[in-house]
């Protein structure tokens, strides 16, 4: 996944693995170390804010950027496992 990228779809600013986000139980980490899931309560958050640049709440998964072309090769690869295989 060397094309992924995470950044605010709003106004693109980077996440820096630092702990911003707050769960509701009060537990504080970086979502992206486990995809907007708390890793106290394991509540799944679906949306994330911006918390340094833009303050914007927007689904967590349009954040990354580059998904499509994992997914076609994630895709490619299990089309090709399932034909060696049969």
């Amino acid at each position: 996944m060397d094309d992924l990228k995470i950044c605010c779809p709003k106004c693109e600013w980077e996440p820096d693995g630092l702990p911003y986000w707050q769960c509701d139980c009060g537990h504080v980490w970086n979502t992206f170390d486990t995809a907007a899931k708390c890793p106290a309560c394991h509540k799944q958050h679906k949306l994330t804010i911006c918390p340094v640049s833009c303050f914007a709440l927007t689904p967590h998964l349009d954040w990354y950027k580059g998904l499509d072309k994992w997914l076609e090769e994630m895709v490619a690869q299990i089309n090709e496992e399932v034909i060696v295989n049969t």
